[in-house]
């Protein structure tokens, strides 16, 4: 289909502007213009779209095999049930290119279903949606663990991972090298599901200390250096 605009009479009021590659341009002269309008393939041809969850870690893995003035992908995840969708991260795309192209896109979540797409948009802020094809279920902790802290050694600020499996009473408790209590990390009930806490040990002096947790009948603990 072609859509032809003639303007018989000079008006420097009128303008017409056009992408050319990625750049507005602006094309009011001549005063005759022709756009043609074709069924061009899609932007982006999607050659795979798949979700993989380790704790409460979800990965979006996907695959381009053709893309047309890619700008990029934003990220959208929604909880299953709901209307509503949220941008939680962004990727940037490789413009134009004939070749296979691969993306990742890892995000913490709590315990729930959730529903993902992605957003693809073009240099000239057109887009499209790409669904997920299944929801993705991050559940409870089969068991309670503790994990090693990172980074580590740390200076001053380290996140530790702990998982419970039931609700209960959890705390998670610093010692230093002669067993002397230094900080409390956790002293709280928690329902059953994945944490990090974060500590900022910006008071404390280098060495060694050690972390416990505490929670129904499971304990454990580890080490962590502080180096300053």
């Amino acid at each position: 289909m072609n859509l032809v605009w003639r303007n018989a009479l000079p008006n420097p009021f009128t303008k017409i502007f056009a992408y050319v590659g990625t750049t507005n341009t602006d094309i009011s002269t001549p005063l005759t213009h022709t756009i043609s309008i074709n069924n061009d393939p899609l932007p982006v041809e999607l050659a795979s779209f798949t979700a993989v969850t380790n704790r409460n870690n979800v990965t979006l893995n996907w695959a381009t095999s053709k893309e047309i003035n890619n700008q990029g992908f934003e990220v959208e995840r929604s909880l299953v049930g709901a209307n509503s969708w949220a941008k939680v991260g962004t990727v940037t795309g490789n413009g134009t290119t004939n070749e296979t192209r691969s993306y990742s896109f890892t995000e913490r979540v709590t315990t729930g279903n959730y529903s993902y797409r992605l957003k693809q948009i073009d240099f000239n802020g057109n887009f499209e949606y790409h669904n997920l094809s299944s929801e993705v279920n991050v559940g409870v902790p089969s068991e309670f663990a503790l994990s090693q802290n990172y980074p580590n050694p740390f200076n001053p600020s380290t996140k530790i991972d702990y998982d419970i499996a039931t609700d209960g009473n959890v705390s998670v408790v610093l010692f230093d090298m002669s067993g002397r209590e230094v900080a409390k990390l956790v002293n709280d009930f928690k329902p059953a599901g994945y944490y990090t806490v974060s500590f900022n040990a910006s008071n404390l002096s280098s060495g060694m200390y050690f972390y416990r947790i505490s929670a129904n009948n499971f304990s454990q603990t580890k080490k962590m250096v502080l180096v300053k």
